[in-house]
């Protein structure tokens, strides 16, 4: 299920999810960390084949939502790897406190991971705030929902062209409409898209929609042109 998107970067797709009636695909990312651990982020369905192929390439150390929406699969992987640390983005602890969380993310990452990737938080939206991920030794953007690349050819009908409108579809992509208008404040956002471009990404992996192997950077440029 694994495929390599990098040097020391892996990603899987999981099944698709309802999401307020809307399908989105699912996808992770797996990063071997400097120290022998493994990194994961935003955990698909756990199958037993899954497990061996990310045993496969070191123990779960870290297990890692971006925002407070991810968190279908946290729980199986949490028991399935009980040594694992759990990571919440802000506002998911308050949201699920059946998960135990050994830490809520900053913008500044943890120092276990500190030498492979670098953070940053989406800050100043009323619904959800999101924490971006930047994988060093690929040049690899790892971003959640802020950046939406949606299939043309699966998004049809009614439910299609709504997703089309708010700018979901396609390559060029973008954030969902209603979100956007949740940054009553943009100035932070401002400054975290300031970071994310400044890492200058050559590689972009999205959890909805199509990753992109080359040209990252202006891909971001205008899929967060809104903030």
């Amino acid at each position: 299920m694994l495929e390599a998107f990098g040097p020391s970067l892996w990603v899987a797709d999981g099944p698709t999810v309802s999401f307020l009636t809307f399908p989105y695909p699912t996808r992770m990312a797996v990063v071997p960390l400097a120290d022998g651990g493994v990194w994961i982020w935003s955990p698909i369905a756990l199958t037993p084949e899954l497990a061996e192929e990310v045993e496969a390439i070191g123990p779960v150390r870290h297990i890692v939502s971006p925002n407070k929406i991810h968190h279908l699969f946290l729980g199986a992987w949490a028991e399935r790897w009980p040594e694992a640390q759990l990571h919440a983005p802000p506002g998911l602890a308050k949201r699920k406190p059946e998960l135990h969380f050994d830490e809520e993310l900053g913008d500044e990452a943890n120092p276990d991971w500190a030498e492979d990737l670098d953070q940053t938080i989406f800050r100043g939206s009323l619904a959800m705030e999101e924490v971006v991920f930047f994988h060093r030794p690929s040049g690899t953007a790892i971003v959640c929902d802020l950046v939406q690349r949606h299939d043309p050819s699966t998004s049809t009908g009614l439910k299609g062209t709504i997703m089309r409108l708010d700018g979901l579809v396609g390559p060029r992509g973008s954030t969902p409409r209603e979100w956007r208008a949740s940054f009553l404040r943009r100035n932070p956002a401002r400054a975290a898209r300031a970071k994310l471009l400044a890492w200058q990404p050559e590689r972009l992996i999205i959890a909805h929609g199509e990753c992109a192997r080359t040209g990252a950077t202006p891909i971001l440029e205008r899929a967060l042109a809104w903030i």
